[in-house]
């Protein structure tokens, strides 16, 4: 099945497809001289990696020219392909890794995207710089940590009123009983979860976190203590 087809059959408007297509191969060819993704398989591909991330256009938060910063981006995951998608939305990509950056440039000088910025740092230290703390009106993360973690590294990037969106697998529910006071302590409220349902039998949910107040000055803490320590 093509990638349109799939793209359709989830309930989205295929756009930018073959930008997508040519992300794929790039992300393929990098992979063979370094580690991007587990995920080799064309198909795999498609719905792990871009349907999965293309299920953040099944909310209401990204119809317009939203400003969103992707922490732990990856190989590019959701917020290269949520650029590609909405080429209105303001993406900043944010890695650790430098190698993994460079690949993010060559796809975005590929595809010739504008607006879109990526940020060599870890979340803990950018999160307390005035050019990034509380500039954002989504943040978003996909599963590279447990949930109090996510919310100590995402929340102080998100304007009052804006959303950190964690995308979760089953286990959100545990997760989410052990984040609420990392939640309250950091200005957040939960909004709703939004459960997806992906090929290959694949579920996974949308925890929407609203910021309704200002993230108290000392944190996100330093020392990897968000990681060790959880709130």
């Amino acid at each position: 099945m093509t990638l349109e087809k799939k793209i359709k059959d989830f309930g989205l408007e295929p756009k930018n497809v073959n930008k997508l297509i040519r992300y794929k191969e790039l992300l393929l060819q990098w992979n063979e001289k370094m580690n991007l993704t587990a995920i080799t398989d064309s198909d795999e591909v498609d719905v792990k990696h871009f349907l999965d991330s293309l299920s953040l256009f099944k909310t209401k938060y990204f119809n317009g020219a939203e400003s969103v910063i992707d922490i732990g981006t990856g190989a590019g995951f959701p917020g290269l392909v949520l650029k590609i998608y909405n080429e209105d939305l303001k993406i900043t990509l944010v890695d650790s890794l430098n190698k993994r950056l460079g690949f993010l440039k060559e796809v975005i000088e590929e595809l010739d995207l504008q607006d879109i910025e990526r940020v060599h740092g870890r979340a803990e230290e950018l999160g307390r710089k005035p050019e990034y703390r509380e500039q954002f009106d989504i943040a978003t993360s996909r599963a590279v940590a447990n949930l109090s973690t996510l919310l100590e590294y995402d929340l102080p990037f998100v304007k009052e009123g804006g959303y950190f969106i964690a995308m979760k697998g089953p286990e959100f529910l545990m997760e989410l009983e052990k984040a609420k006071s990392a939640m309250d302590i950091l200005g957040g409220e939960l909004k709703e979860v939004i459960e997806v349902r992906l090929p290959m039998d694949i579920t996974h949910y949308l925890i929407v976190i609203k910021k309704i107040k200002k993230t108290p000055k000392k944190y996100p803490r330093g020392g990897g203590k968000p990681k060790n320590r959880p709130l």
